[in-house]
């Protein structure tokens, strides 16, 4: 009975798209932050505050969005498919973070190819998943958005191909098992993001099947 009183659909597209921009966003300082590595360590701390500072914005948006989730009676999408959306979005912020501060607990001065090969593909990544989030209200062009989601599944197999080799390399020519550790621990960091990316895929790619 309370329901007439309670929001219908509620401002959700626009949150979920903010939200990816805040994605992109972090995604290109930690690719900065890799890029500076090596060079002057204020520079370093910056840009890791820069990443920390953004998915505190991320996690306001995810917060703002559960809370609306709540007040809302009639919501565009399933409950339970908008709290999984916005979470595994969330995620994606928080493992990039986790990555910059790695980077900075660790000291890593040098970026390796594979580093610098698997943040293009996360930049890459949270570039698909902002096009796919877009097309959430766009109920016309659910074929836009499966082929999206299907280039983050392969972003995500390139990640994984990318780690391997990197740590396949690191066990044969690395003789510190300090820096071993050390950078092992980065790549695992590094390619968890993209399943972060191929998680949000997923949840995007079953909603667009939904309403085929």
């Amino acid at each position: 009975m309370f329901g007439r009183f309670m929001p219908r659909e509620g401002r959700f597209f626009e949150l979920f798209n903010a939200h990816a921009e805040q994605t992109v966003i972090g995604a290109r300082s930690l690719r900065s932050l890799v890029e500076a590595l090596g060079g002057e360590g204020g520079s370093v701390r910056g840009l890791v505050d820069e990443v920390s500072a953004i998915e505190s914005r991320a996690d306001t948006i995810t917060r703002e969005t559960v809370t609306l989730l709540h007040k809302t009676f009639i919501t565009p999408l399933d409950r339970d498919e908008i709290h999984r959306l916005i979470s595994r979005m969330d995620d994606i912020l928080d493992l990039i973070e986790s990555a910059a501060l790695s980077l900075s607990v660790y000291d890593i001065r040098r970026a390796t190819p594979e580093l610098r090969q698997l943040v293009d593909i996360i930049v890459s990544c949270c570039d698909r998943v902002k096009s796919a989030v877009a097309l959430v209200s766009d109920t016309g062009n659910i074929d836009g958005m499966l082929k999206t989601c299907a280039e983050l599944s392969r972003l995500e197999s390139d990640a994984d191909r990318v780690m391997r080799n990197a740590i396949g390399r690191l066990f044969r020519d690395e003789q510190d098992m300090r820096e071993l550790i050390r950078m092992k621990a980065i790549y695992e960091v590094l390619e968890s993001v993209t399943d972060a990316c191929q998680a949000v895929g997923n949840i995007l790619e079953g909603i667009a099947l939904e309403n085929t």
